[in-house]
């Protein structure tokens, strides 16, 4: 098959890129921007070819896959539209090939990407498996039966998949443009729940995610006494996060992760589930856990001199509390900085009172204009960072052209948060602190 993708640097459209031309197919992009984005390294690798501009004309056996990202009213849509192509939304295609393989699907407000890339990690050790994770990154092989697939709930996409497994991390608000309230969203998690084939793994200490209600059978993870698989005896250093796993009452095995904070450890608790279901042996789950050094753009640290630079892709209340809680557990004796750029004003309004709440624990923050492609600021007239800024204590304003301002907080670590693009504000900075 062959495919044209639009909005090829998206995260979730790399990794879709990468697995289909993995499996075999021919795969062209399109994007908008020509700034580089981390999702470009898997591109590059594979030769996969990107147009900024109307000038590829696909033959008539292409299927142009667009991202949700993209309007429908954009040139490059409207263009392909006129050629007659055959057309297929973003989650669509990965509903296709949810159909193909033994699909485990992960789900969860947060701790999606990490808990995917853990799954499928011990899972392609053990037997091979395919799968899309949502830092860009999408592997896949013919031969392979399982695909492991991050499953997000954004505009109800996740229904569209078909699930023999199912992992949920988490529930909570957001999305707050696709849901009407948090009883909407643990429904629909419920109506993924009941499309799943066989089993549930649920983690057992959120409280929404108790609510789902299924036939299926259900494991249960998490710290508290109630769950299948438990967390037991945390040591949390400034080098790793050790802990005991007991399964049913009976101890399991002893971990040793080179990651930080407690929601860290609940990640690797849903991948020891998954791997305990399909049979893994210890050896290979102790590994690849043991060695796993985190997905792309989650607490990726960068040292310049005696200054840590930390990017992640937190861009939730609940979200940006595990960066601070990581960065107090490794540097406990150094001031954190946030640096934080709101995506999408229905996010910010909804949530607006949580993220200043959890900004004002940061000894200092910084807070960048709202970013959104696909809502208006003039439909949100009082939903600003300003307003943000009023609410948060020890906070101001930032944007490139002030980004010097953080050389005041050389030793430090600053943390740069944003699901949005931040890369280039965060490469201005490395400039600025590496010519200091």
């Amino acid at each position: 098959m062959k495919y044209y993708l639009i909005g090829i640097k998206g995260s979730g459209m790399s990794a879709l890129a990468g697995l289909l031309y993995d499996l075999g197919n021919t795969v062209v992009g399109y994007d908008d921007s020509s700034e580089y984005k981390y999702t470009l390294d898997g591109l590059k690798k594979r030769h996969i070819e990107i147009f900024h501009d109307a000038s590829f004309n696909p033959s008539s056996d292409f299927i142009v896959c667009y991202s949700n990202a993209i309007n429908p009213e954009h040139q490059e849509i409207k263009r392909l539209k006129k050629l007659n192509l055959q057309m297929v939304r973003y989650q669509d295609l990965l509903g296709s090939l949810s159909k193909e393989f033994s699909t485990i699907c992960v789900s969860g407000t947060h701790g999606k990407t990490t808990t995917s890339l853990m799954i499928a990690n011990i899972l392609d050790t053990f037997c091979g498996s395919n799968y899309f994770v949502g830092d860009g990154r999408g592997h896949g092989d013919k031969k392979n039966k399982l695909f492991v697939l991050e499953s997000c709930e954004y505009n109800k996409h996740f229904l569209e998949y078909f699930p023999k497994d199912l992992v949920i991390t988490n529930i909570e608000l957001e999305h707050t443009e696709c849901y009407k309230d948090i009883d909407d969203i643990i429904e629909n998690f419920n109506i993924l729940a009941n499309k799943t084939k066989d089993n549930l793994i649920l983690c057992g200490d959120n409280s929404n995610v108790l609510k789902i209600k299924s036939t299926k059978k259900i494991y249960y993870y998490g710290f508290n006494d109630n769950n299948d698989l438990i967390a037991k005896n945390l040591e949390l250093t400034t080098t790793y996060s050790a802990f005991d796993v007991y399964f049913q009452g009976e101890f399991f095995e002893h971990f040793k992760l080179p990651l930080f904070g407690k929601h860290m450890i609940l990640d690797s608790l849903a991948a020891i589930m998954v791997s305990i279901i399909y049979n893994v042996p210890k050896e290979i789950i102790k590994d690849k856990l043991n060695n796993f050094h985190g997905a792309i753009r989650r607490f990726s640290e960068e040292k310049i001199k005696d200054t840590i630079l930390i990017d992640d892709y937190a861009h939730h209340p609940t979200e940006i509390k595990s960066v601070l809680d990581s960065v107090r557990q490794k540097y406990p004796m150094k001031k954190v900085i946030a640096i934080f750029l709101p995506n999408t004003y229905s996010r910010t309004e909804a949530l607006m009172d949580d993220f200043a709440k959890v900004l004002s624990e940061f000894d200092y923050s910084y807070v960048m204009d709202i970013k959104c492609d696909r809502e208006r600021q003039e439909d949100y007239p009082n939903v600003t960072s300003d307003e943000l800024i009023k609410r948060t204590k020890n906070s101001s304003k930032i944007s490139l052209e002030t980004s010097d301002i953080l050389l005041k907080h050389k030793g430090e670590v600053i943390c740069f948060m944003s699901c949005a693009n931040i890369t280039p504000f965060l490469s201005n900075v490395k400039n600025i602190f590496n010519n200091q």
